[in-house]
C-alpha cells in the first residue's frame, strides 16, 4: 500500500489566505507604537505581503472597546485566518507573539 503525504488542510488554507490583524491602541503612546513596530517586523518576516494591519484608536471611538470586548491595550486580534486569537501587550517577545498567532 502506498502512503500519501497529506498536508493539513487548515494549514494550507492559512498560508494562502490573507491574514487580517487588528491592533487596538489608546492614542499615540510609546507602548502602542512599539507594539505596531514589533508586529510589522514579525509580519514581514513570516507573512511577507500576505497580511493587513488595521490600527484602531480607542480614544477616538471608546465604544469599540466595549463592543469588541477589549479589556487591555495594546491588544492584537487575529481576525483571519480563523480561529480568532487575542494577544495583549507591546508584542516585544516575538516567539510568544508567533506562538499566539500560530505562526510557528
Amino acid at each position: 500500500m502506498k502512503e500519501r503525504n497529506v498536508k493539513n488542510k487548515s494549514l494550507v488554507k492559512s498560508q494562502n489566505e490573507k491574514w487580517s490583524l487588528r491592533l487596538y491602541v489608546a492614542g499615540q503612546t510609546k507602548r502602542g507604537a512599539t507594539a505596531l513596530n514589533n508586529l510589522k517586523v514579525i509580519c514581514e518576516g513570516k507573512l511577507k505581503d500576505n497580511y493587513e494591519i488595521e490600527v484602531i484608536d480607542l480614544l477616538k471611538n471608546p465604544a469599540l472597546a466595549r463592543d469588541h470586548q477589549i479589556i487591555a491595550i495594546p491588544t492584537l486580534v487575529r481576525k483571519s485566518p480563523l480561529p480568532v486569537r487575542n494577544i495583549i501587550g507591546d508584542l516585544s517577545n516575538a516567539e510568544s507573539v508567533m506562538g499566539g498567532l500560530d505562526l510557528k
